[in-house]
C-alpha cells in the first residue's frame, strides 16, 4: 500500500473540463508496480467520447486563457511550481511505485520537472515581437507571437513527471490550453501534477488528462480534431511517423522527440576515471529506458582494455533491486515485454561473438529485472548496436582512427544524444562539429537541463523543449502592415 503525506494526491479518475470523472462506461485498468507485479492503482480508462470532451472543453477555455495578462499565467505556473515542490517526496513515490526507477532518482525527476515550470514561468513574460524596416513612408510593419491555440502533449513512460511538465509548462506560459495524454504504464504521476495545478488554480478546460488503455482511439480522435492546432510527443519513431502522417489532413504543427541510438565515444587522450563516472550515468540511469542513453560504447583500441577494467569494476558496484528499497541504483524494466526485447538483443549479440564481462541475462529475482550488463567485442552489424536497447546493457566496439569513430557513431537513422570523452581542443571542436546529433556531451555524461534546447536529427524528430527555445513550439508568427494613417 502506498502511503503518502498529502491525502488525494494518488487519484483514479481522469481530468476533463475541471471535473474528474470516471470513464463513461465505467471502464478501468490496473497501473502495476513492475518491480513487483503488484497493482498500485486501478484508473479510470477513457476514449474517444471523453477525447472529444477535452477538445471542447481546452477549445472553450482557450479565448479566456489566451487573453490573460502574460504575468497572471506566470504567477500560475509559480503556484504550481511551488506546491509541486512541497510535494516532492510524495511525488517521488507515486513515480516509483508505477515506473521502477530508484526513489532517489525519482525525486530528482521531481526537480527535473518543476525547473521547468519555473523556467517557462519567466520565459512566458518575455514573448517578444519585432518592428521591421518600412518599405514606404506611409507604413509601419509589425511582427506579433500569438499562441498556436489547443495542445495535445503525448508523453512517455520513462518519465512521467518531467517529459509531462517539459511540454505543457511552455503551452500554458504561451497562452495554449492543453491535453495531456500519458502513458497507460505510469498514467499516476500525470493526474497527481493535476491535483497540484488544480489546487493552483488552473481554470477549468486549460489543462485535461486522459489516462487510456485505448491510444489509438483516443490519439485517433486528438489527431482528427481541426482544433487541435499543435501536437508534441515523445516516443518511438514508429509511432511518431504515424502521428505524422495523420496531423497531414490538419496540417498540426509537431514536436517530435523519438528514438535514439546515441554513441559514447572514449579517445584515447581521454581521462579514463571521468569517462567511466560519465558513462555510468549516461547508461544505467534509469536502468538504462531514456532516450539518451549511451546506446554504443566506441572505445579506442590503444585503451579499451585498460577502460574495460574500469569500467566493469564500477558497473560490478551498482545495486539493483525495488526503487523504494534504500541503497538502490538500478530498478526494473517497465514491463515483461521490455525483459524479453533486451534479453533478445543480448543474446543474438552473444551468438555473433559478443562476450558478456558482467551480467548478460535477467536477474533471478521476481520483478521485471535483467542484470547490469556489460558486453565486449560487440561489432556495428549487430543489432544490438542497430536498435535503441532500453535496458541497463552497455555494448562496447573499438575503433582505431578518429575519423573511424565518426563514421561508426553517424551509422544510423537517429540523432538525438551523443557523448565522447578527449582532452585534446582541436579533437574535440572536429568531433562535436562532425557528429550528426541535436545534442552532443563533451566530457560529460549528465546533458538534460531546462536551460538546453533539447531535442534532435534524422529520424529522432523535430522541435525543441526546454530552453528559451522551447517557448517558440508554441507560439505563431504574425505579420502586421499597419498603413493609411497619417504618418511623418
Amino acid at each position: 500500500m502506498l502511503t503518502l503525506a498529502k491525502e488525494g494526491l494518488l487519484t483514479t479518475l481522469g481530468y476533463v473540463g475541471g471535473q474528474w470523472r470516471p470513464a463513461a462506461d465505467g471502464a478501468t485498468f490496473d497501473v502495476v508496480n513492475p518491480a513487483d507485479g503488484g497493482v498500485v492503482a486501478r484508473v479510470a480508462d477513457y476514449g474517444a467520447d471523453e477525447a472529444a470532451d477535452a477538445i471542447a472543453a481546452a477549445e472553450a477555455a482557450l479565448p479566456a486563457w489566451r487573453a490573460a495578462l502574460p504575468k497572471e499565467r506566470s504567477d500560475l505556473l509559480r503556484r504550481w511550481h511551488d506546491l509541486v515542490l512541497q510535494h516532492q517526496e510524495d511525488l517521488a513515490r507515486i513515480l516509483t511505485a508505477e515506473q521502477g526507477k530508484p526513489l532517489a532518482e525519482a525525486r530528482g525527476e521531481i526537480l527535473y520537472g518543476t525547473s521547468f515550470i519555473e523556467w517557462f514561468a519567466e520565459e512566458g513574460k518575455r514573448i517578444y515581437g519585432d518592428t521591421m524596416t518600412v518599405p514606404g513612408r506611409d507604413k509601419r510593419i509589425l511582427v506579433i507571437k500569438q499562441p498556436v491555440g489547443v495542445v495535445a502533449a503525448i508523453t512517455p513512460w520513462n518519465f512521467p513527471n518531467a517529459m509531462i511538465t517539459r511540454k505543457i509548462a511552455p503551452a500554458l506560459a504561451a497562452g495554449c490550453t492543453v491535453i495531456v495524454k500519458p502513458s497507460e504504464e505510469t498514467p499516476l504521476s500525470a493526474l497527481a501534477l493535476m491535483v497540484l495545478a488544480e489546487e493552483a488554480g488552473m481554470p477549468a478546460g486549460v489543462l485535461n488528462v486522459l489516462a487510456t488503455t485505448k491510444a489509438a482511439a483516443v490519439g485517433g480522435r486528438l489527431m482528427a480534431s481541426s482544433a487541435v492546432r499543435k501536437v508534441s510527443f515523445t516516443g518511438s519513431t514508429a509511432v511518431g511517423k504515424q502521428l505524422m502522417r495523420q496531423s497531414a489532413a490538419t496540417l498540426k504543427k509537431l514536436s517530435l522527440e523519438l528514438g535514439g541510438n546515441a554513441p559514447f565515444i572514449v579517445f584515447d587522450d581521454a581521462d579514463i576515471d571521468a569517462a567511466v563516472a560519465g558513462l555510468l550515468v549516461a547508461k544505467f540511469r534509469n536502468a538504462g529506458q531514456t532516450c539518451v542513453c549511451a546506446n554504443r560504447i566506441l572505445v579506442q583500441s590503444a585503451i579499451c582494455d585498460r577502460f574495460l577494467d574500469a569500467f566493469v569494476k564500477a558497473v560490478a558496484t551498482l545495486c539493483q533491486g525495488d526503487g523504494a528499497e534504500a541503497g538502490t541504483s538500478v530498478g526494473p524494466l517497465i514491463n515483461s515485454a521490455a525483459v524479453d526485447k533486451v534479453s533478445a538483443l543480448v543474446a543474438g549479440a552473444q551468438a555473433g561473438g559478443a562476450r558478456a564481462l558482467l551480467g548478460g541475462g535477467p536477474a533471478a529475482r521476481a520483478g521485471h529485472f535483467f542484470q547490469p550488463t556489460v558486453l565486449a567485442d560487440v561489432s556495428p552489424a549487430m543489432e544490438i548496436a542497430r536498435s535503441e536497447v532500453f535496458g541497463p546493457v552497455a555494448p562496447v566496439m573499438r575503433f582505431e582512427t578518429e575519423a573511424q569513430a565518426i563514421r561508426l557513431a553517424n551509422d544510423t537513422p537517429y540523432g538525438l544524444a551523443a557523448y565522447f570523452y578527449a582532452r585534446d581542443l582541436g579533437r574535440v571542436i572536429r568531433v562535436y562539429e562532425a557528429l550528426e546529433y541535436g545534442m552532443v556531451g563533451v566530457n560529460d555524461g549528465a546533458i538534460s537541463s531546462e536551460i538546453i534546447p533539447f531535442g534532435g536529427m534524422k529520424e529522432s524528430g523535430f522541435g525543441r523543449e526546454g530552453s528559451k527555445y522551447g517557448i517558440d513550439e508554441y507560439l505563431q508568427l504574425k505579420s502586421v502592415s499597419l498603413a493609411g494613417f497619417n504618418l511623418p
